[in-house]
């Protein structure tokens, strides 16, 4: 065991069995549950977890009946066919000396499909569909198909179950009474909500028999109005252990929450003081979660006495030997989650196949690999932003003599400036961690010069990578170049002094982190008590739901976002964090306005015409966030020597700024080389 985490890396007793360390890997759905192939595909996929060390995996969500799919045909588990096609996961990660848990989740209300069913009629805000209000048969029904998919799960190898009992799904629209109006026994008094996951819980138990873990996901706070109380959810947890859990998990938020709760600006480990808050109420073990992606970070909770084990999942996306880095003293080689959701969460919500932005291997273990070649080559990367890095690692890894050149006197590109905006200071894990690999991986690093293409010609180099990345695209705009404009590079890279009064040309991803940036003072990475109150979360917990009125600290600036397109601003970003993104600027009282057509600029400021009516912005600053433009001049000088070249990332095309494309493309190139 290291010494550097004691705690982390300490065994767990539960009993009938033990568990190596006090990590889970967190429940995922990736949308290999659903593809052709997918179970061997997940096999690959936790086995390489498990052979990283992780104490304990849960997998993504399984439906118990097609009512709580997710989707139509989505991922169940309600025969003893279905169960076969499990095997194999349970057998890999066996083989590789892990456990394995499965996820029973019946989605209630949250269902995207119209046989979507619920405690009671009431539709989600986050759903098209109105749920149809189960009668007491299709609960007792709902109770059993639980029961069969635990024991269904039992026969296909897992050591255990997760009963999902929050996040807003349906054993947590039972609990709360905003989603629960029932006047049956399974509604009206708290009691009678709580029927349903005790009796769950119970019934699985009698089932499957002692020997075998029950993991509950208990909604320790749900951040919607009327959501349960403390002292509720403190009742329920000590039922449940009655009911024949082996451990609780916590469970923040609901899905309609209008709180961050894993996303990039949310403190490192931010929720895990409302774990704290529950030791010592029951004598299981207790998981705490959300936003835990380094080990020193979960040793500090575990050593604090915050939980028994913590729970990371997206982190097991970014590096699968998380664990095994942590006992060895390699920390500084984590591939470390930077929260920003763009390949896992937003990929399963447009029912695409998860991946990782920083690892675009993850998921993709039977299809993406790194083997060593048998050709070695001589290979030249031009630019060290996230796609040159990429490249040049993965190449240098499977044997190719590699070198990486950049004007710059540091690594990183687009990314340096990225982890200036609030909410993004996770990036700089990402340089260290690649600045880490070149060391690693030997490739020779050329900085602080342009390298011209006749240096390129007489290189002898077998390959040459573009990944120069972009410049940012200038609007033809009269009176572009007067002193009062700026670009996105000049405040985020070459720190220009800003004034009081702000337009930003350009309301894409650049334009709302501009925002951000301007919006506040940069004083180190967020901590836990200015963000709950800045988001209206009540830490002594005295209301239902955990809710309390916002702390709204007046704006540093006054800002104007502009775009010329009609819609909603922000409409491209991200699917599960663009509202987040959204909610901070309005509170910040930043004025967004779409249809904007630039007429000029003055001494005065920024004249525009919104709706026919002509307006002057009289702004100290305009600065132009207004898209980019490829920079690839080498690889036209290249080109016209009769070289061939691969150009890869903003290079190859400039539209937003798109790590996970760049990152993805680089990875795979690497792999064919």
């Amino acid at each position: 065991m290291s010494s550097l985490y004691p705690n982390l890396l300490a065994p767990l007793d539960l009993g009938f069995t033990s568990l190596k360390n006090r990590v889970l890997m967190g429940s995922m759905h990736t949308g290999l549950e659903e593809e052709k192939g997918g179970h061997e595909k997940m096999a690959a996929y936790f086995a390489e977890r498990a052979r990283g060390e992780v104490g304990l995996i849960v997998t993504g969500g399984i439906a118990p009946n097609r009512a709580g799919w997710g989707a139509p045909f989505g991922a169940k588990l309600t025969s003893t066919r279905e169960a076969k096609k499990h095997l194999p996961i349970t057998e890999a990660v066996h083989k590789e000396g892990g456990k394995i848990c499965l996820q029973i989740l019946h989605t209630g209300r949250y269902a995207y499909h119209p046989f979507a069913v619920a405690p009671s009629a009431v539709k989600a805000p986050i759903s098209p569909f109105k749920p149809w209000k189960l009668t007491s048969k299709g609960i007792e029904n709902t109770i059993k198909d639980f029961v069969r998919c635990a024991v269904l799960a039992k026969q296909a190898g897992y050591d255990g179950v997760e009963v999902m009992g929050s996040e807003g799904y349906l054993i947590n629209q039972f609990i709360v009474s905003k989603t629960n109006r029932r006047a049956d026994k399974w509604g009206g008094s708290y009691e009678n909500r709580i029927r349903l996951p005790l009796r769950i819980v119970e019934d699985i138990r009698r089932a499957v028999g002692e020997q075998f873990i029950i993991i509950y996901r208990l909604s320790m706070l749900d951040l919607v109005h009327d959501g349960s109380t403390w002292e509720e959810v403190v009742h329920l947890a000590k039922r449940i252990e009655s009911a024949g859990a082996t451990i609780i998990n916590t469970g923040i938020g609901w899905h309609e929450a209008r709180v961050p709760t894993i996303a990039t600006m949310v403190p490192r480990g931010g929720f895990s003081w409302v774990t704290k808050k529950m030791m010592g109420e029951v004598g299981i073990p207790l998981i705490t979660t959300n936003r835990i992606n380094m080990p020193e970070v979960a040793e500090q909770i575990l050593a604090d006495g915050h939980a028994d084990m913590v729970s990371m999942a997206r982190p097991f996306l970014a590096d699968p030997e998380f664990v095994k880095k942590a006992i060895q003293g390699r920390r500084d080689e984590i591939n470390t989650c930077i929260a920003c959701n763009q390949a896992c969460l937003d990929h399963v919500f447009k029912r695409q196949r998860a991946s990782c932005l920083v690892n675009p291997r993850a998921c993709y273990e039977t299809e993406l690999n790194f083997i060593p070649t048998k050709n070695n080559k001589k290979v030249a990367v031009v630019g060290a932003g996230p796609a040159g890095l990429a490249c040049a690692t993965h190449a240098a890894e499977r044997g190719h003599e590699v070198h990486l050149f950049d004007g710059r006197n540091e690594i990183g590109g687009q990314f340096r400036m990225a982890m200036q905006v609030p909410g993004k200071e996770e990036f700089v894990e990402t340089i260290r961690y690649f600045k880490k690999r070149l060391d690693i991986t030997g490739v020779q690093l050329h900085l602080g010069k342009m390298i011209e293409v006749e240096e390129l010609l007489l290189g002898n180099y077998d390959e040459i990578v573009i990944a120069t990345g972009v410049v940012p695209r200038i609007p033809k705009i009269e009176g572009i170049d007067h002193p009062k404009v700026l670009n996105y590079i000049e405040v985020l890279r070459d720190k220009k002094e800003v004034g009081q009064k702000v337009a930003i040309i350009g309301a894409g991803g650049i334009g709302f982190d501009m925002a951000a940036y301007l919006l506040h003072d940069h004083e180190g990475t967020p901590s836990v008590v200015p963000f709950m109150e800045e988001w209206g979360v009540d830490m002594n917990y005295q209301t239902g739901g955990g809710l309390k009125n916002a702390d709204y600290s007046p704006p540093k600036r006054e800002i104007y976002l502009l775009q010329r397109s009609t819609g909603k601003l922000g409409a491209k970003l991200g699917k599960t964090t663009g509202w987040i993104h959204r909610a901070i600027l309005k509170k910040n009282r930043v004025n967004m306005i779409a249809q904007v057509k630039y007429e000029k600029i003055d001494d005065r400021g920024l004249h525009i015409t919104i709706d026919d009516v002509p307006t002057i912005l009289e702004v100290d600053h305009i600065i132009i966030c207004a898209g980019q433009l490829a920079l690839h001049p080498l690889a036209d000088a290249l080109n016209k020597a009769n070289r061939t070249c691969h150009i890869i990332g903003g290079a190859k095309e400039a539209r937003e700024l798109d790590a996970k494309k760049a990152i993805k493309e680089a990875s795979y190139l690497a792999a064919q080389f």
